[in-house]
Formats: structure tokens, C-alpha cells, sequence
């Protein structure tokens, strides 16, 4: 049996994870700008990554998009610059979004930082990240004096 160090933060992420897994399945959003510089991710996880993928219509290049992935925690931000042919005058109504998004999401697995993959195809972002196994993790040697 192996022994596992005392960390009070674990307790304290695993509550983490289950209100951010009990307010993601809330029949109402508290949130009240959902439309609004919000983007909407799907999670799930395979034998070896997790996968995130999220609708972001409108993203133009590359730039526009930041992805960033620390302590189990993936980071998805960005801009929509969205250009409109028709004028402000002549605008009736103005429902997309232009402007900045971001959004952090607690993630289910242990994954690596290194060996992230990312692809944007027809509005939809896919981030590919590798899980950490127990055949990843170093077995530190003890000397004995």
C-alpha cells in the first residue's frame, strides 16, 4: 500500500470539483451573462486524455484564441472581432457577440502540460490533454546513511 502525504488542499479541490459539477448540471444558469462572453464547454475523458470541446463560432485566426493549461485547470480566452457591413445608424438589432470571452474549467483527471493539442474547425474548438498515469509518476530512490 502506498503511502500518500497529507494535503489539505486535496479536500478542498475535490469540494471544488463537486460544486462546479453540481451547478453545471443546475436547471437555471446564475450566471447572467451566459450569452454574453460566455462559452459553453463539453469535458470528457478517454483511456489516455481528457478532452475539452466548446462552440466558439466567428474565431477569424489563431490569435484570437488562448489556451492555457495549470494545476488541473484548463483556461480557454479570447476575442470574437466580428465585422459588421451595415452601419450603427442602420442597425436594427444586434444580437451576436463581439468582444472577449473567457473560461476556466476544473478538470476531471490528473493531465499532463506539456503535449497539449488544439484544433478550430467550423466554430468548434477541440483541446486534446494528455492524462498523467501511474506508470508517469517517478518512483523517488531513497539513500540510507
Amino acid at each position: 500500500m502506498a503511502l500518500t502525504p497529507y494535503d489539505p488542499f486535496r479536500q478542498l479541490a475535490n469540494v471544488r470539483k463537486d460544486l462546479d459539477r453540481f451547478f453545471s448540471n443546475f436547471p437555471f444558469d446564475f450566471n447572467h451573462d451566459n450569452h454574453f462572453g460566455h462559452i459553453r464547454v463539453d469535458v470528457h475523458e478517454t483511456e489516455n486524455e481528457v478532452v475539452a470541446t466548446c462552440d466558439i463560432p466567428g474565431i477569424e485566426k489563431k490569435e484570437d484564441i488562448n489556451i492555457n493549461v495549470e494545476n488541473n485547470v484548463l483556461t480557454i480566452s479570447g476575442t470574437l472581432n466580428k465585422t459588421s457591413e451595415v452601419k450603427g445608424e442602420n442597425m436594427f438589432r444586434q444580437e451576436r457577440y463581439t468582444g472577449s470571452f473567457h473560461r476556466s474549467i476544473s478538470l476531471p483527471s490528473a493531465v499532463f502540460n506539456e503535449g497539449v493539442k488544439a484544433a478550430y474547425k467550423n466554430g468548434v474548438l477541440e483541446v486534446r490533454m494528455p492524462k498523467i498515469t501511474n506508470n508517469d509518476k517517478k518512483k523517488i530512490d531513497i539513500d540510507f546513511m
